[in-house]
């Protein structure tokens, strides 16, 4: 996990608003989660235990501007199939957020672990399918070169983090379920990639870490 690139100006300045790399969202804590925007929660939320995961915000350093690294997953998956996605998974035992992050990204898009410094982790995040999730924030250093594991994922791309992180770029949209509950959830749209559910809940609470607003 060597970063020999120069640090980027805002690398300090970010960590600052984070919590250590030694946390874990399992201990308690302010969390976000799929309910937020639906008063009195889903019907058949989960009340067993919630899955320990974590995901990478890998913010790579490009010269015009940082960048996020996201995923679309593939069709096959069992949960949030073809969605767009940080990449991420369930913690393995013993394995700390920030380990299963970078192994994580390592498995699914080939990011090798020698070009990613992680400084800090966002706001856990708990999604309707029961899982807790960790969000380990690193910058990446230019170089590397991707490859989609395809049985996890159908694509990669980056956004740009300036995007990201403008909260006028986000909507709120519903869907109804067969069942004829609605469900609501943030998104944002770039270059044509749907951004949504979980992964835009969780840019959004690490807009309030970085930036103070409040989330509705």
């Amino acid at each position: 996990m060597n970063d020999v690139s120069p640090p980027h100006p805002l690398r300090d300045w970010i960590a600052e608003h984070l919590d250590p790399l030694g946390d874990h969202a399992c201990e308690g804590g302010q969390r976000k989660s799929d309910y937020d925007l639906t008063p009195g929660g889903w019907l058949g939320m989960p009340v067993e235990t919630l899955t320990p995961a974590a995901v990478l915000i890998g913010l790579v350093q490009r010269d015009h501007d940082l960048t996020v690294i996201l995923t679309r997953r593939s069709d096959t998956l069992r949960n949030h199939t073809g969605q767009t996605a940080l990449p991420g998974g369930r913690q393995d035992p013993g394995e700390t957020p920030v380990e299963t992050a970078i192994r994580e990204a390592h498995e699914e898009v080939g990011l090798e672990p020698r070009f990613v410094s992680p400084v800090g982790l966002s706001t856990p995040y708990q999604t309707g399918t029961g899982y807790l999730i960790t969000p380990v924030v690193a910058f990446v250093r230019p170089g590397f070169t991707l490859t989609a594991n395809p049985g996890e994922v159908a694509d990669i791309f980056e956004t740009p983090f300036s995007w990201l992180m403008d909260l006028a770029n986000y909507e709120e949209h519903e869907r109804e379920l067969p069942t004829g509950e609605k469900r609501r959830f943030y998104a944002t749209t770039h270059d044509e990639r749907y951004i949504w559910g979980a992964t835009a809940g969780i840019l959004r609470a690490l807009h309030e870490r970085l930036y103070g607003a409040a989330l509705a």
